[in-house]
């Protein structure tokens, strides 16, 4: 029974963790000059779940590659760089699904090069995907010629907002996270690839012995990763409606510490993606939080910082007591 109860606890970590960041907020945000409360409305949880879109499709695309064991930090220069790429085609006259395949595209081969490298050289994935973030953020400001990229307009600027703003429908972008996190649990959980993908996390050597394609699987997983990384660089353009090749600097930390948060493990073979929603969400929170404090840019670096120093020791902890 006491093991059951910690197999629940565990479990229900991140929700816990949620709720605390939801409490402790509602307190520390002061009501306006109305004495109408700020924090706990419809609308700011509206705007909340809008700007949780950008993380949470990151999350998906890392969860699956910290499943498998692995890292990428160039998520966000891949961001950035996917919302480049789909400005400059608007600008020549593409249409939006003309701009958002060559966004998933441009995400799926940088994921690609990554994974032939981690994979077929047999290198660190930490420091493939460092130099990654140095090449593919550098590639960007050159295919911007290091500024924004303006349109006139385009209906991918609709995805991240809604006719009434003050209204209660929420934006395309939130029912595209929520229908790729139940394909992608589905996936997971009920597939070949998913049990492959965990058996390839646990330990790599035994699923190569149990006949699991781990270099190929590799490959798919960082290629897979990445179309999510494009993506999320299309939601990047519709909330900005310009592409920004300085956009979405560090995002990579946001995006592995809501993964984190949401229970996975930097060791690989542990990971779901509620949980990881979950994790983007609390991150999203701790944003809207500080701002209403009104916190300074650098508080707000501290925090996440904290907050990701903390994710990692409780997946420390998590793994001596597995062990």
């Amino acid at each position: 029974m006491p093991d059951r109860f910690k197999a629940i606890a565990a479990k229900a970590g991140p929700f816990l963790g949620l709720l605390l960041v939801i409490a402790l907020f509602s307190l520390a945000v002061k009501p306006d000059s109305d004495g109408q409360a700020i924090f706990l409305t419809y609308h700011n949880f509206k705007t909340i779940f809008t700007q949780t879109v950008i993380v949470a499709i990151g999350a998906i695309g890392m969860t699956l590659i910290i499943i498998s064991g692995g890292i990428d930090l160039s998520a966000g220069s891949s961001i950035a760089f996917g919302s480049v790429v789909g400005a400059l085609l608007i600008k020549n006259g593409a249409g939006p699904w003309t701009a958002l395949a060559a966004m998933i595209g441009a995400g799926g081969l940088i994921g690609l090069l990554n994974g032939v490298m981690i994979a077929k050289l047999r290198l660190v994935p930490f420091i493939i995907t460092l130099g990654m973030l140095c090449v593919v953020r550098g590639a960007a400001q050159k295919l911007g010629n290091n500024q924004t990229v303006n349109y006139d307009s385009s209906p991918i600027n609709d995805w991240m907002t809604t006719a009434d703003p003050r209204g209660y429908a929420l934006p395309a972008g939130v029912w595209v996270v929520i229908a790729l996190a139940i394909v992608t649990t589905l996936v997971l959980r009920r597939t070949v690839f998913g049990r492959h993908l965990f058996a390839l996390g646990s330990n790599e050597a035994t699923a190569r012995l149990c006949g699991v394609p781990t270099q190929r699987l590799k490959v798919l997983v960082y290629a897979l990763a990445g179309c999510f990384f494009g993506l999320a660089g299309a939601f990047q353009l519709s909330r900005l409606t310009q592409g920004d090749p300085t956009v979405a600097v560090g995002l990579e930390l946001d995006i592995i510490a809501a993964v984190i948060i949401g229970g996975a493990s930097l060791n690989g073979g542990v990971g779901t993606i509620l949980g990881s929603m979950i994790g983007a969400l609390t991150m999203a929170i701790l944003r809207n939080g500080a701002v209403l404090m009104e916190w300074s840019n650098a508080d707000q670096l501290i925090i996440v910082g904290i907050v990701i120093i903390i994710a990692v020791y409780v997946d420390h902890w998590r793994q001596e007591r597995r062990a």
